[in-house]
């Protein structure tokens, strides 16, 4: 059964605005104007939001091992920043390493582990994340600071402070659990603009995560032409779409009008065709609002779904067995 304590994670989120990143070996640290986030899993959520609140940033999210297809000429135009909430993850590390190697310019941002000791053996800048006892999935705030921190992103570091203050997390729990409650039984299958992917991967994920049931997502206006076909729901193929459960991530104010009309019309074909669907609206005073307000629903619905099936909303034990087989 689901312990409280994690739904206390995540109603105290709004606190990690209050985090103050200190850089160490700052001396060293390049100011760029290019970035390469290395990270996997939760400890490259925030990389991805951020390129949603600011998509002219040139800011790569390579999450693999080693660094991205770039020729060395390029990579030295960028900061590293090597991101491991554990500071153990396989990938960074080996990332980490080809980046001292071919001698880049890198920082890092962990909580402990091998990464922070390899900063430290190798002088270089680094942030060390609050030792609280979250998952890397939630900890999308403290990351945030950290990584605004080493980008020299002053001006979003003080409106991003004010999140502490501005969300709501009492109206989002009340959102995230009607939802739930709509979506148990159902697989979810999460829709957005191209602009909002990020946020559409970050429900995907905590779907997969907290409530560990399978959840996926797409984007207009590609799914049009490919996707959508595969719910038209003949005799058929009923049988395949009736466990589906979809949801247009929706902000009324950014995105493309003629995407919006894309999704308007996709509901409509999609209701006569007897698909449940469910509308969320992307909404908050500014950028930062609108895009936390939106993990937060999909935290507080992937956690009460996980309370449903009496499932540990906190633990991945799957991913644990897995890393332990490699």
């Amino acid at each position: 059964m689901p312990s409280k304590e994690m739904l206390d994670k995540i109603r105290n989120f709004p606190k990690q605005f209050n985090f103050e990143p200190v850089v160490e070996n700052a001396g060293v640290l390049k100011q760029a104007e290019s970035f390469v986030v290395l990270g996997m899993g939760g400890s490259n959520l925030t990389a991805s939001l951020i390129q949603t609140a600011d998509p002219f940033l040139d800011l790569i999210c390579h999450r693999d091992y080693g660094l991205p297809a770039l020729k060395d000429a390029t990579l030295r135009n960028n900061l590293i920043i090597a991101s491991s909430y554990s500071g153990n993850t396989e990938e960074i590390l080996d990332g980490f390493n080809a980046a001292l190697v071919k001698g880049l310019d890198v920082a890092v941002i962990a909580k402990g582990g091998k990464l922070l000791d390899l900063a430290k053996q190798n002088s270089a800048p680094f942030v060390e994340l609050p030792s609280v006892d979250v998952q890397p999935r939630i900890s999308a705030g403290f990351q945030l600071m950290a990584l605004l921190k080493l980008m020299g992103k002053e001006e979003e570091l003080k409106k991003a402070r004010l999140l502490s203050r501005t969300i709501n997390a009492n109206e989002l729990e009340k959102e995230g659990e009607r939802l739930a409650g709509l979506l148990f039984g159902k697989i979810p299958v999460v829709y957005s603009s191209l602009k909002n992917l990020p946020l559409a991967r970050n429900w995907k994920i905590k779907f997969n995560e907290t409530a560990k049931i399978p959840a996926f997502f797409n984007v207009f206006p590609e799914l049009n032409h490919n996707e959508m076909t595969g719910f038209d729901v003949a005799s058929a193929t009923k049988a395949l779409s009736e466990y589906f459960y979809f949801i247009f991530l929706e902000d009324d104010s950014e995105d493309n009008p003629r995407v919006l009309r894309r999704m308007s019309v996709l509901r409509e074909l999609y209701t006569q065709r007897g698909l449940p669907i469910e509308q969320i609206k992307i909404a908050g005073n500014n950028t930062w609002e609108k895009i936390f307000n939106t993990v937060l629903i999909a935290d507080f619905a992937a956690y009460f779904l996980a309370k449903h099936y009496d499932v540990d909303p906190e633990q991945v034990p799957m991913v644990e067995e897995f890393k332990k087989l490699i």
